[in-house]
């Protein structure tokens, strides 16, 4: 029987929860929700920011900008614009951007806690085997490249995967269309031209990897698989 991994004694206290689903699926609003329901709840969103080179305007969410996002450029829009060429490069730069946001989670607030839980909006795991598999088997990521992500991707979970380890996922379930439409809603300028066919895929990966289907799964995702709490098209 698998178990959830050890970590040490204030890590093993608080609970750590992905949110995962698609594009527009909802993440971001959820875990909105969830940072006002309980004082000993805590969320992690996207570091979208840091992708697009732009600080928030909430001095609460401000991230002092790095080197490289002063001189790099808005790399989502660059991958999106011109994915054979900036695939790699994103996916590299989102999965770090993505672990130095979560081994932040442990602040003060979650330390005095009771319960203590934090929320990720999604994982690692996900940002490999559904985002950056996804781009690999749409041809936007050469063998030589996927070959260095995943080797990459190896080594940083052994350094940090004790301290990013998962008690469980929340699934937020949306179809490719409803999807769609949201991102046209929200009008983020480097998504807008996204298309159906890349959100159906990235869809068909959420349902098959751990969420859904047990044969398919990596390891790590047969404690997971017992604790996923799935939601249906939150807003109907």
């Amino acid at each position: 029987m698998a178990t959830p991994p050890k970590r040490g004694r204030l890590e093993g206290r608080v609970k750590k929860i992905a949110v995962e689903g698609n594009i527009a699926a909802g993440k971001s609003t959820f875990v909105n929700i969830l940072k006002q329901a309980d004082e000993g709840w805590e969320v992690v969103p996207e570091p979208v920011a840091r992708w697009c080179n732009v600080q928030q305007n909430s001095e609460e969410d401000c991230e002092e900008l790095t080197t490289s996002q002063k001189s790099g450029g808005n790399v989502l829009q660059m991958m999106y614009e011109k994915p054979e060429r900036w695939s790699f490069t994103f996916q590299m730069y989102a999965c770090l951007s993505r672990i130095r946001a979560q081994l932040k989670s442990i602040d003060g607030k979650l330390r005095e806690a009771e319960n203590p839980v934090v929320f990720f909006e999604r994982s690692v795991y996900s940002d490999r085997y559904i985002l950056a598999a996804n781009l690999y088997e749409s041809d936007c990521m050469n063998e030589t490249e996927w070959t260095i992500y995943q080797d990459w991707h190896d080594w940083m979970n052994k350094q940090f995967g004790q301290s990013l380890a998962l008690d469980g996922i929340i699934y937020l379930r949306a179809t490719p269309e409803k999807c769609l439409n949201r991102i046209y809603l929200r009008g983020r300028d480097e998504e807008q031209e996204i298309p159906i066919e890349y959100l159906g895929e990235a869809s068909y990966k959420h349902e098959k990897l751990g969420f859904q289907h047990k044969d398919t799964c990596e390891q790590i995702f047969e404690y997971l698989q017992r604790n996923t709490l799935f939601f249906n098209h939150l807003d109907g």
